[in-house]
């Protein structure tokens, strides 16, 4: 067994794909907020890719740990020289690489002046960033979260020291992400001319980022120990598709990310509307009814024949016709993409990690198609029954009478409320900065508590039952 470093690399399997360029060598152009197995298994990725073709020597990638959770990813990375084993799984078996273009990483609350060092290098012109859907909102007292505070003070002394500006760079699942990034951050800064000069010189560009990557478990290390040899304390698994759209709007250089597999478009809101409202919102719609109904993974719920059904007809019947023309983009096709990345034996995506955050998800991933629906008076069952769904999980207990804990910031206002409306939805829809109108609309009132009331009298087979032949 090999302990993976810098220094054991030439011990691993030939076989086996390694960074086979000098990391001594490259620098940090990209400070990355959020280093979780997502950002290992896209923007990182993408990354190693050019610098194994000899394209980015100067665009290595520091990370940064806010979270007192980052401190573990700290101590694992650390001693493996930030190096990590990335698998990607299917059906066809499992393939590992090593990736090297993290070369740094900083836990914050440790290293406060490295942050800010790094920060302020004119060498980086890229902060990227994955810190959630709900880490671009205030805080209760009405402050943003404290990347946006590392950031405001960066740019102030990039600003002094006539450094050019970066890139804030959102890799987050949500509409207008970099639009998002760019309003947390003017939140976090009480200097007029400082927010003058960044709204002239920073460029926040909106993305649209696609990988599953389950949350790396311990059967994960022992699967990259047992298959291939390697002693890792922190490994990626994730599936092999994977895709990264990007609005072509930089303060200054950027990698050619082009040319190992992103795309640059002037404007990335019909990809992102795609993928939301049919990746993101069918995941929504699986993961409250599909924890409830027993199920543990993403395939496990596809099995289920009813299940299958219920979301082939949400993306075809409900959510497709209200999307905008994607340029360049056959919908079929990406639909039956979809599914075929559900049915992923190899992944078993976490329905528990699906149902983290919705308060931070239901807002980017199902609130827009209920929306449009609404408004353009389109039947929307499936979407209605998604909605209730996670207003039935929020109660806390499931249909065996067993309870559990919500992942959620809002979690005990949320289990509150839901628990005050039983089946009544109302309580839970007064909260318009999560459900906007619709708490006005009564005839979706009036459908989602129905729903509701099917949920809790009967469960999730017979609600499902009912959506399908009631539009059919």
């Amino acid at each position: 067994m090999i302990r993976l470093s810098q220094q054991t690399l030439p011990m691993l399997d030939p076989k086996l794909a390694v960074p086979g360029y000098d990391r001594q060598s490259v620098t940090p152009g990209i400070v990355h907020f959020g280093v979780g197995g997502f950002h290992r298994a896209h923007e990182a990725v993408y990354t190693d890719d050019l610098l194994t073709q000899g394209l980015a020597s100067e665009w290595g990638i520091c990370g940064v740990g806010l979270r007192p959770e980052d401190r573990a990813m700290c101590d694992a990375l650390t001693p493996q020289d930030d190096l990590y084993t990335l698998v990607t799984r299917d059906a066809a078996g499992n393939e590992a690489r090593v990736i090297g273009s993290l070369v740094r990483y900083l836990y914050a609350p440790d290293n406060k002046q490295a942050v800010w060092d790094v920060l302020t290098s004119p060498k980086t012109r890229i902060v990227s960033l994955t810190i959630t859907e709900g880490g671009y909102g205030l805080d209760v007292a009405g402050q943003p979260g404290p990347v946006f505070s590392y950031l405001a003070d960066a740019l102030l002394i990039r600003r002094q020291a006539n450094t050019p500006a970066f890139t804030v760079l959102s890799c987050d699942n949500l509409p207008g992400n970099g639009e998002a990034a760019k309003r947390a951050l003017l939140a976090a800064i009480s200097n007029p001319g400082l927010a003058r000069w960044i709204e002239e010189n920073a460029a926040f560009p909106n993305s649209m980022v696609d990988r599953i990557t389950p949350q790396t478990t311990d059967a994960d290390r022992d699967l990259v120990r047992n298959e291939f040899g390697i002693e890792d304390a922190w490994p990626v698994v994730c599936e092999p598709f994977k895709q990264w759209i990007i609005e072509d709007k930089f303060s200054d250089a950027r990698p050619p990310w082009e040319k190992v597999g992103a795309q640059f478009v002037p404007d990335v809101a019909p990809y992102e509307a795609m993928k939301l409202g049919l990746l993101n919102g069918s995941h929504f719609a699986m993961a409250y009814l599909g924890f409830l109904a027993g199920f543990q993974t993403v395939p496990e719920v596809m099995a289920d024949p009813d299940f299958r059904v219920f979301i082939q007809r949400l993306m075809d019947e409900e959510v497709t016709p209200l999307l905008p023309l994607v340029p360049g983009t056959d919908l079929g096709a990406y639909k039956a993409t979809l599914l075929h990345r559900f049915d992923n034996p190899a992944i078993k995506d976490q329905i528990t990690r699906l149902c983290q955050n919705g308060s931070g998800k239901f807002p980017q991933y199902l609130l827009p198609s209920l929306q449009k629906a609404i408004e353009r008076d389109r039947p929307c069952p499936l979407l209605t029954l998604a909605l209730a769904g996670w207003m039935r999980y929020l109660t806390g207990v499931d249909e065996q009478g067993r309870s559990y804990t919500i992942d959620d910031p809002r979690a005990a206002a949320l289990t509150a409320l839901a628990r005050q409306g039983g089946t009544d939805p109302r309580p839970l829809l007064a909260l318009t900065d999560l459900f906007g109108d619709l708490g006005q609309r009564a005839g979706f009132v009036r459908d989602l508590g129905a729903d509701l009331k099917g949920l809790n009298a009967d469960g999730v087979s017979a609600a499902l039952t009912a959506a399908l032949q009631g539009g059919s």
